[in-house]
């Protein structure tokens, strides 16, 4: 008897493991990004005006493997919890502007959330997680396809989180796919709309973007207490 529970106990990837091998491949890829954008970089730390023409050139000179590199590191970083990927985002849009920095930023963090996703059943994950509030919030909602759709859409939801819940209510593929499409939209936009702002020294974009960024926590954080209100109504 105790031979056939141990036969059908879940057997998990080490989440040390995964870990390791997500941050080897952000540590090879940051160093052929660095190699390829030295140049780059050093204009960008010495930017004015003048140099502006040469250091657009020497970005749009670039093979399509720096894009691919950029959309590992932004992908390995989205998959590991408690590391943001913001500044990787931003440097995009600092290099390539606002529309393909948008790509590279949304294929990478679509890229991201699908390998958690399709890791989530291999990994285990402590009680505390499982049944952590932000948890409930997402999955105890009358409409938690949206609920999950703008969980993908706060960067300050953890992405294990969202897409724990995702294959815990056995989503469809298609509707996890069209849920993180559209959630990771509007952050990879902005990421890449703030960089491209910053590079052109456009002050007006640089506070519209974290003006819609300030909101849009503000919106997460009013949703949660009305929840955290009804809650407690509920209960009393």
């Amino acid at each position: 008897m105790k031979a056939n529970q141990e036969h059908h106990r879940p057997r998990y990837v080490s989440k040390t493991l995964l870990i390791s091998i997500a941050i080897i491949f952000i540590v090879l890829a940051l160093v052929g990004i660095y190699h390829d954008f030295k140049p780059e970089l050093n204009l960008i730390l010495h930017y004015n005006h003048h140099n502006q023409t040469k250091l657009l050139h020497l970005i749009r000179a670039h093979s399509y493997r720096d894009m691919g590199m950029l959309v590992v590191i932004i992908a390995m970083m989205n998959a590991i919890p408690g590391l943001s990927n913001s500044v990787v985002c931003i440097f995009t849009g600092v290099c390539y502007g606002p529309i393909v920095g948008l790509l590279i930023n949304w294929i990478g963090n679509v890229t991201g959330n699908c390998l958690v996703a399709g890791l989530i059943t291999h990994i285990h994950f402590s009680d505390k997680f499982k049944h952590s509030r932000s948890l409930k919030h997402l999955t105890n909602t009358k409409h938690p396809l949206i609920a999950l759709t703008m969980g993908y859409m706060i960067p300050v939801i953890p992405s294990a989180l969202v897409n724990y819940a995702v294959v815990q209510m056995k989503v469809s593929r298609q509707r996890f796919l069209a849920m993180v499409i559209i959630g990771m939209l509007p952050t990879s936009y902005l990421y890449a709309f703030g960089g491209d702002a910053i590079i052109k020294g456009d002050l007006k974009r640089i506070i519209a973007a974290l003006l819609i960024i300030v909101v849009g926590l503000a919106i997460y954080k009013l949703i949660e207490y009305r929840r955290e209100r009804q809650e407690n109504i509920t209960k009393n």
